[in-house]
């Protein structure tokens, strides 16, 4: 009697320590393979899938190796969990199509972890991508959880890298020959952007505005980071602007003072 009970409290202590050991060996597996250098975003993301339908998998089977040391029939118990499982699903239909969803994801490659996407009018980096939901991070800090079935359309900024075709304004006096050569003296500074690709090009004059003179340039960045990429040109064109001393064309406004006897 001592015996078998201490066999029913020592053996389910056992399963689960051993269970513990398994999955932290598999996860500690699946982050080395993670960081290699032949691991691409669809492999990173199907990894992190497998290490949570593994971790399910294990605590699955420990429950059921539990339950036979407490003399519960394990063969009987999974064949009716079969059979409940056909009422859940039908039961929980949003579930499985939520599930599916995931599957398709993956596979179709419609995106992947650490993409920057945008989702229902929400846009931020895929942080976490489960069996039945997306998590996304916005650059503010936002957090959106999407169920992976409520979304048709998705704008993965990821995939491929922005042309960004920038307008210059320039007044209407400005020296064309000028305002190219200084251009051109960026183009160091231009290619130190974190986050620029290349194909920095200038392309000419655009359009003659209202009051200014368009004049457009060209260069290719990565996606994720479009918008620090067109601050940071900002930033440099403005100051070689400075040395080269061209106006940037802003609204002015004459104010006449008439005397009284006027």
């Amino acid at each position: 009697m001592k015996i078998l009970l201490t066999k029913k409290v020592l053996l389910p202590i056992v399963y689960i320590i051993i269970g513990v050991i398994v999955y932290n060996i598999i996860k500690f597996l699946m982050m080395k393979i993670s960081k290699t250098k032949y691991a691409d975003r669809k492999k990173k993301t199907l990894i992190s899938l497998l290490k949570n339908i593994i971790k399910y998998l294990i605590m699955i089977f420990v429950v059921l190796a539990i339950l036979s040391v407490y003399g519960v029939d394990t063969s009987a118990l999974v064949t009716s969990i079969g059979v409940a499982g056909v009422i859940i699903g039908l039961a929980f239909q949003d579930m499985v199509r939520d599930f599916l969803a995931g599957v398709l994801i993956l596979f179709d490659n419609h995106y992947a972890l650490g993409d920057v996407v945008t989702i229902d009018g929400f846009t931020g980096e895929v942080v976490s991508f489960g069996l039945m939901t997306t998590k996304l991070k916005a650059a503010n800090g936002e957090g959106m959880i999407i169920a992976n079935s409520a979304f048709k359309k998705v704008v993965n900024y990821s995939i491929n890298n922005t042309v960004h075709y920038i307008n210059i304004d320039v007044a209407y006096d400005t020296d064309i020959d000028k305002l190219e050569k200084c251009l051109k003296e960026m183009t160091p500074e231009v290619e130190k952007i974190d986050g620029y690709i290349g194909n920095y090009k200038l392309l000419g004059i655009q359009e003659f505005a209202t009051s200014s003179i368009k004049y457009m340039v060209m260069l290719e960045c990565k996606s994720n980071v479009r918008f620090q990429v067109k601050r940071d040109f900002n930033k440099i064109l403005r100051k070689y602007f400075n040395k080269y001393k061209i106006e940037i064309p802003y609204t002015k406004i004459d104010v006449n003072i008439r005397g009284k006897d006027e």
